[in-house]
């Protein structure tokens, strides 16, 4: 005990922390990496080598952005206020450059390969690896003859897909953010092990989740030439309409296709349901209300739709998504479940767009599910706590 002891004040002696309080390594970091780790309190402690830089700083992207302090050691540390639970994106800035922290994994997020650090939600198991069976995530590749390329996908089978030849199950087809690719909903978000623990606990009914590259380009179609244009120009709107048309048209007429032809699907829309985040919550209310014949479960999660004018917060049911809801009632029967969710941290603009859906809703007596999740902000464990509300309501008015 003596040695673990003076252990522990070489260890603060030399990072120069001003409280070591119960820091562990994350569980996001590289091999036996220890830094960065987190405490009791849900502070996060950053350490990176620099030894010649004149100024580094770190850049959370919904959290803290500040100078790191040299240490004699040439380390720079950095530890932050308590933090909301989940899986926060970081980079650091390294006399002007920005990189990676070599002692996280790199997600992919932001259009790059960024750091991450994973605070832990105190008592909360649901999105871990528990002794429960566990599904499969594969690799699968389609050809597209709207894009003229193979396409990508992930996709997770419940636990006894390989055991039960005979079963045949409903499908999620879940999508990822803007910035992200199709990787995130595992790697980031542990959708896998989220629906090994529901339908273990028999809270969700067993699915296949198809998990796709929201990105798409028509074939034949070149690259838009964005450079120096802002997000709200008519070259970005143009060029976001034809990545929407495009996806819309590979998920429908190739995806889809390839998925029920090559897995064992129920292949009707009362068993085949369509959710996504921020940029995928939009993708899924364009493809889903454009075609409800082929989808009947829908799910937004910090985000639904580009529903909003500017300066306009009025949505008009009984027009939007050319008239799919203008009869509340055909479109209750029609829809078994419309989910909208919001992290109530979240950027303002954000979260007032999907309060004023959900405002909306209610005013036409569109009957939906309304969710906020507590204290978090425009990532993972928001999203991550919308799958685990989301996915039980699933495939319950559908019978096999």
């Amino acid at each position: 005990m003596r040695l673990i002891g003076l252990a522990m004040l070489i260890a603060i002696s030399c990072c120069f922390a001003q409280d070591s309080g119960d820091f562990k390594s994350a569980s996001s970091n590289v091999l036996d990496a220890p830094y960065p780790r987190v405490d009791g309190s849900s502070r996060v402690e950053i350490r990176l080598k620099a030894p010649d830089a004149t100024k580094v700083r770190v850049n959370f992207w919904s959290g803290p952005k500040a100078d790191m302090e040299k240490q004699a050691d040439g380390f720079w540390t950095f530890t932050t206020p308590p933090m909301a639970p989940g899986l926060h994106y970081y980079t650091v800035i390294v006399d002007g450059a920005e990189v990676s922290d070599p002692g996280s994994t790199a997600y992919f997020g932001g259009s790059k390969w960024a750091s991450a650090v994973e605070v832990p939600e105190p008592g909360t198991t649901y999105y871990m690896p528990e002794n429960v069976p566990h599904g499969q995530v594969r690799e699968i590749w389609y050809y597209s003859k709207v894009t003229g390329t193979w396409r990508h996908a992930l996709l997770y089978t419940p636990p006894a897909y390989d055991t039960q030849p005979k079963e045949r199950y409903p499908v999620l087809y879940l999508q990822h953010g803007g910035g992200e690719d199709e990787s995130g909903w595992t790697r980031q978000g542990k959708a896998n092990f989220i629906l090994d623990n529901l339908i273990a606990s028999a809270k969700a009914k067993p699915m296949i989740i198809v998990m796709a590259n929201g990105y798409a380009r028509r074939a034949g179609q070149p690259a838009p030439n964005l450079a120096g244009k802002t997000f709200g120009s008519p070259e970005m709107r143009k060029a976001i309409q034809d990545m929407m048309s495009a996806f819309e048209d590979d998920m429908t007429q190739a995806l889809i296709p390839f998925i029920d032809s090559t897995f064992r699907t129920i292949p009707d829309r009362d068993h085949r349901a369509m959710a996504g985040l921020s940029m995928g919550g939009m993708q899924t209310f364009h493809v889903t209300f454009d075609h409800l014949e082929l989808f009947s479960y829908i799910g937004g999660f910090s985000g639904a739709a580009n529903v909003f004018a500017a300066g306009n917060d009025k949505l008009d049911t009984k027009t939007a998504f050319n008239g799919a809801m203008a009869d509340p009632y055909a479109f209750g029967k029609r829809v078994h479940l419309l989910w909208i969710g919001v992290g109530t941290d979240e950027p303002e603009r954000m979260k007032e767009g999907i309060q004023q859906l959900h405002a909306a809703l209610e005013r036409a007596n569109i009957q939906h599910v309304f969710y906020e999740s507590p204290g978090t902000n425009h990532e993972w464990q928001t999203w991550r706590r919308d799958l685990n509300d989301f996915a039980p309501r699933l495939f319950q008015q559908a019978s096999n």
